[in-house]
């Protein structure tokens, strides 16, 4: 059970809620905080003092001050204008983070909301009410504004939602849990709606797939090097920690071990081939731990934004005060998914340079064209390599920086822009594409392997080829390959190769 107090999470936590594998509950310290909050945006109403986001308009109309007997309505109004997202519904493991991430922000006592809306958020992620989230229509600043308006579209009990795998209004949802829906107070719709909880969730799932696919990576490669008859002696530690990038050095001693006990280490089978292999061989520990690095830099900025306060404005009991500012702009998260992305290429590039040596007869050192013994007649692996260079070609296109575009809005008043949900979603089509690219080498290496026996691979690639012949039969004669790289794809999502 996951008690929320405004902490970070890490993204296998963010991954097992959205799951549905850990629960959720709201801390009693988060409630005390928010009571205080709550207790300084009453004051400064009682007062009549004029407060951004609380007796204001939003946005360019936020010179306008709003009568007391309109802020319920103001409230309301915002969360009804705002959720204005289009297309395709988020996944529901992408809206149980977002739900997650939202509760926790207001966890946090800065955003001057009741406790009952964050406890009617957690009943949400534990009764299994999921609102219907358009993925379309944020550009990240003044956070996601659309995504999170269709969010408490439900909460208010309007919008749409899927209740025991039932797409319902967003009151008979809540009926059916047994949940109340909310009367918004002063503040409460802005305090649901600022902030970047869509871009995180999505962006934070697909982070955590793109590590597990980099990791398999290295497995899939590790077996290429012993189909291919490569030399191991290019992940000597020594030579790693003479150029010691962390990701580097962490591939090469994976690779190291991935190889133990493999006959590619016998002297004098060493003395009988090449010098040196080509690049997508010898500098996997380089490429691959590039590729670690870059996923590395964007973990940190959404574990970093999982436990931070970035609605707008923030308030400090402690002191009284209300402080207007950008913490809901996305700019270090679309930059680091842009830069995950970008990685994530590099690494779908190598593992297809691999593919093409294990299936081209031009370079594939001895193995039968295409891995089929009956090349002519039929075609073997031909075409796994073209569908993995058409995957890649979408990934290219995807990799432009979605961060380096800026467009104005709102009048204006919203002069720079993130578009970090954009840098997002397209992370996560980036990272599904890999997937099928690397699980198209684990299938190409394992059949390699099959023409190179009786030979002696390392211990993790024994296993390795275990694990992909659980999925996919050895190719003894023509037949789709599609439905065996789907399943290998999904066994790469599922963890079945986290050797």
């Amino acid at each position: 059970m996951l008690e929320l107090d405004g902490q970070k999470f890490s993204l296998e936590q963010l991954g097992r809620v959205g799951r549905g594998t850990e629960g959720v509950r709201l801390g009693a310290g988060a409630r005390a905080r928010m009571e205080a909050s709550r207790r300084t945006v009453e004051r400064i109403i009682a007062e009549g003092r004029v407060v951004y986001g609380i007796n204001t308009g939003f946005g360019k109309l936020s010179e306008r001050t709003i009568a007391l007997d309109e802020l319920r309505e103001l409230q309301l109004n915002l969360v009804r204008s705002h959720a204005c997202g289009l297309g395709q519904a988020l996944s529901e493991e992408e809206t149980r983070a977002m739900l997650l991430l939202r509760a926790n922000v207001l966890a946090l006592g800065m955003s001057g909301a009741r406790p009952l809306v964050a406890e009617t958020l957690v009943a949400m992620l534990e009764r299994g009410v999921h609102p219907i989230v358009p993925e379309k229509g944020s550009v990240g600043a003044s956070g996601d504004l659309a995504p999170l308006a269709h969010l408490a579209l439900c909460c208010v009990g309007e919008g749409e939602a899927v209740y025991g795998g039932e797409r319902l209004t967003g009151a008979e949802a809540l009926r059916r849990a047994g949940i109340e829906p909310l009367q918004l107070e002063a503040k409460e719709g802005l305090a649901l709606l600022n902030g970047t909880q869509a871009l995180t969730a999505v962006g934070g799932l697909a982070l955590e797939r793109a590590e597990r696919a980099a990791r398999v990576a290295d497995v899939a490669g590790a077996m290429s090097l012993e189909a291919l008859r490569g030399l191991p002696a290019a992940f000597d530690e020594r030579l790693h920690l003479a150029r010691p990038h962390r990701g580097q050095v962490e591939v090469a001693a994976r690779l190291r071990e991935l190889l133990r006990e493999s006959e590619l280490y016998d002297a004098d089978a060493g003395a009988k081939r090449r010098v040196q292999d080509a690049y997508s061989l010898r500098c996997m520990p380089q490429v691959h731990g590039a590729v670690r690095d870059a996923l590395g830099h964007a973990r940190e900025a959404v574990e970093v934004e999982t436990g931070s306060a970035n609605d707008n404005p923030l308030i400090f009991a402690e002191t009284d005060e209300v402080i207007s500012g950008g913490n809901f702009h996305g700019a270090p998260l679309a930059l680091g998914f842009d830069y995950a992305a970008i990685a994530l290429v590099h690494l779908g590039n190598i593992c297809e340079r691999r593919i093409d040596r294990l299936t081209n007869p031009d370079l594939n050192e001895g193995l039968p064209a295409f891995l089929t013994p009956q090349a002519g007649v039929a075609s073997g692996f031909m075409v796994t390599q073209i569908a993995a260079v058409a995957l890649l070609n979408e990934c290219k296109v995807l990799a432009h920086p979605a961060s380096t575009d800026n467009l104005p809005t709102d009048g204006g008043k919203e002069d720079h822009v993130s578009m970090g949900m954009t840098a997002a979603t397209k992370l996560r089509t980036i990272v599904g594409n890999v997937e099928y690219v690397v699980a198209i080498e684990l299938l190409a290496a394992a059949e390699a392997l099959e023409h190179r026996q009786p030979s002696s691979p390392g211990q993790g690639v024994r296993r390795a080829h275990e694990a992909v012949r659980a999925h996919a039969p050895r190719l003894t004669r023509d037949r789709s390959l599609a439905p065996d790289i789907e399943r290998v794809a999904e066994a790469i999502r599922q963890g079945d190769f986290d050797l």
